[in-house]
């Protein structure tokens, strides 16, 4: 199915130079983000650093139970498949990777490389691939896969989901977990021992880079189209409302469909007012099995294990001055930092300094740098970077780079000890939705999971452009 490619354009900036001035302010405890104008939202750094699928999560829907053994006890939790409804079209399955982390009601998910997740740190990953792909749903033959397992009895959907969990987590949280029906218990023994390490999935869509800049009058980019879909349908900007700015090939001619691997262009004209584009590329596709799912409301991070036809997309933008700094600025999560990378690149005559944490930092003209900036680990952030005229690119998410396993030292909560007021929403009251790792008779360790969570606060960053005249 194809696709079509859309383009918000944003009014032209009165400065010919670009000097960014960077406010991050906390989230508030019930994640509500302040500062942040019409440009900010259309130029979002989170939704420009990762390309693919948004979806909503809707439940635990085919599971069976499992027991955490602990050193000061056991517990009982609900293992299995969840179902999340994607924006614009289309359902996925998932499986969770972090079991001590209980699932936020309605929590929003977007599709993320393993770097920015708990994954990206873990040398198993690959191992967790491998079990999604050589069991349920997947592999939807109950009765092959029970032989093949070695499982005596009948294997139904419920045992395979819970089993294949099971496997999932042994690798994902290293913990000591078992399933409580002996046929899915089986079945995770079989996982955990064949597992081998398979190489992280592509996304299923995907525009690199995410940013360019440069001057009236040139074709800025390339931005490269990365996707498993077949082909996309390209709509250019209208004249009136996006300063003439036309998406063309290298040639110079206007694109009327892409295919993976294809370049696009900003084709800006020489008469053209400072000013920002933004791009918007969607297809229909199936998302590969494997990929991460991370929420921005710090709900366990979940990884797909099956996909329909689903709606996909990424965005670019591009940003032009006839002089001084003309910086692009991008943004992806690095946990094996515990940090933030912003990459800046800088296409002006000038050279674009700004200062970052009490460090300063210089991008020549011409060059690019990318600045790793520490993040704390289930702290909300917000940057709105704003320049002249009314300027803005904003960055946001929560940065959730440890399982909670391994944030809270391998420690196994009991019954009997208290449990910290949330600062956040609480988990949803329904027990399909909110209990794996988090069962409802032992809220004790979702509601210590987000009273972890830092409720104030604030970072204050500073991105400032020297000598501005």
């Amino acid at each position: 199915m194809f696709s079509t490619l859309t383009v918000l354009s944003l009014p032209g900036r009165g400065a010919a130079r670009l000097a960014a001035t960077a406010l991050v302010s906390a989230v508030a405890a019930a994640g509500v983000v302040t500062g942040a104008g019409p440009a900010a939202a259309a130029q979002d750094g989170a939704a420009r650093g990762q390309g693919g699928a948004t979806a909503t999560i809707g439940g635990l829907k085919t599971h069976g139970t499992a027991v955490i053994h602990g050193a000061t006890g056991d517990q009982e939790v609900p293992a299995g498949l969840f179902e999340m409804s994607v924006d614009g079209g289309g359902m996925l399955q998932t499986y969770c990777v972090d079991i001590q982390n209980p699932t936020q009601k309605d929590a929003k998910y977007r599709e993320t490389a393993w770097s920015g997740t708990s994954l990206g740190t873990n040398k198993d990953a690959g191992r967790v691939r491998w079990i999604l792909q050589n069991s349920y749903p997947q592999v939807n033959d109950l009765a092959a896969l029970a032989k093949k397992a070695g499982v005596r009895g009948a294997l139904t959907e419920q045992d395979a989901a819970a089993g294949t969990q099971v496997a999932i987590w042994r690798y994902s949280d290293d913990t000591d977990v078992e399933a409580t029906d002996p046929e899915a218990e089986r079945l995770a023994d079989y996982l955990e021992k064949n597992a081998r390490d398979v190489a992280e999935p592509a996304a299923s869509l995907s525009l690199d880079p995410p940013a360019v800049s440069g001057r009236p009058g040139e074709r800025l980019g390339p931005v490269t189209v990365r996707t498993n879909a077949d082909g996309a349908t390209v709509t250019p900007p209208v004249d009136a409302t996006a300063g003439g700015v036309r998406i063309v090939d290298r040639n110079g001619a206007p694109v009327t469909s892409v295919t993976n691997g294809t370049q696009i262009f900003f084709d800006v004209p020489e008469e053209a007012d400072p000013g920002t584009v933004g791009l918007t590329v969607q297809a229909s596709t199936t998302v590969p099995v494997g990929r991460a799912f991370a929420s921005e409301s710090r709900s366990q991070t979940q990884i797909l294990a099956g996909s329909s036809e689903s709606t996909v997309t990424a965005t670019a933008i591009a940003t032009w001055a006839d002089q001084g700094a003309i910086p692009a600025l991008s943004a992806r999560k690095n946990c094996a930092e515990g940090a933030l990378d912003i990459t800046a690149s800088n296409k002006g005559d000038e050279d674009f300094t700004f200062e970052l944490l009490d460090t300063e930092y210089t991008i020549a003209a011409g060059e690019s740098r990318t600045v790793t900036v520490p993040l704390p680990e289930d702290r909300p952030y917000d940057f709105t970077v704003r320049g002249p005229a009314g300027f803005e690119q904003r960055f946001s998410g929560v940065l959730d780079c440890r399982t909670r396993t391994a944030a809270l030292g391998d420690t196994t909560h009991t019954l009997t000890e208290p449990v910290p007021s949330a600062p956040v929403e609480p988990p949803s009251p329904n027990p399909n939705l909110a209990e794996t790792g988090s069962s409802g008779v032992t809220p004790v360790i979702g509601g210590t999971a987000i009273g972890l969570v830092v409720i104030g606060g604030a970072v204050l960053l500073v991105l400032r452009r020297r000598d501005e005249q």
